[in-house]
């Protein structure tokens, strides 16, 4: 039997979820609560496999939640349920723990599906988070750490071949600035030498 807590904000998605699921044989309804308060409090004295949680909680970030509800009690699944698809949203979940994740107007196959699949251990994630979760990996790979006007100058002149004391000389600098200068290109782009420095900036475009 798979042991079930119900957390969402919403009285009526509350309602909805429990006559929805409180009718399947293999689920107990363990629980349910409207605010994280309620269910760490109810996790102290009872104990449960898996979690409908709500994203949007009236008391704290339902982020937060999962991230403390996993370090606590690691045994515990959590599947994510919201109306919300912000990528930094769903991957939040995921980065702290979260084994699924659905939208709260998900059709009731698909949840139990997803129930069923998290508990066995594997994970689920509805059409539209793992389209959230896509864009926002493509939007951080097309983020960068932003670089000064005499970082990208410098940058610009390692990239054509120049020594330190070259690009000193040409920008009315000393050579401890310029090195200073590529340091901090070397830390902000996370690149470990000139050359991966060079690579990066022109694989993302930054000479342009």
């Amino acid at each position: 039997m798979i042991r079930l807590y119900i957390l969402d904000n919403h009285p009526l998605i509350l309602e909805g979820l429990y006559s929805l699921l409180s009718i399947e044989k293999d689920i107990i309804i363990a629980g349910h609560a409207r605010n994280g308060n309620d269910c760490l409090t109810f996790l102290q004295n009872n104990t449960i496999d898996l979690i409908l949680m709500d994203v949007s909680l009236p008391d704290m970030d339902g982020v937060d939640l999962c991230a403390t509800i996993r370090m606590e009690y690691p045994e515990i699944m959590i599947i994510g349920l919201s109306s919300l698809t912000e990528g930094k949203c769903v991957t939040g979940m995921i980065e702290n723990g979260a084994s699924g994740y659905v939208l709260n107007n998900v059709e009731r196959e698909e949840l139990l599906y997803a129930i069923h699949v998290v508990y066995e251990g594997d994970t689920y994630f509805s059409k539209e988070a793992k389209l959230a979760i896509q864009d926002e990996r493509n939007n951080a790979r097309h983020h960068f750490p932003h670089l000064t006007r005499r970082e990208k100058e410098v940058l610009f002149l390692i990239a054509e071949g120049n020594t330190n004391p070259e690009i000193a000389e040409q920008l009315f600098i000393s050579a401890d600035t310029v090195n200073s200068h590529r340091k901090n290109l070397l830390a902000k782009l996370e690149v470990k030498n000139t050359a991966m420095l060079i690579k990066y900036a022109i694989n993302n475009k930054l000479l342009v």
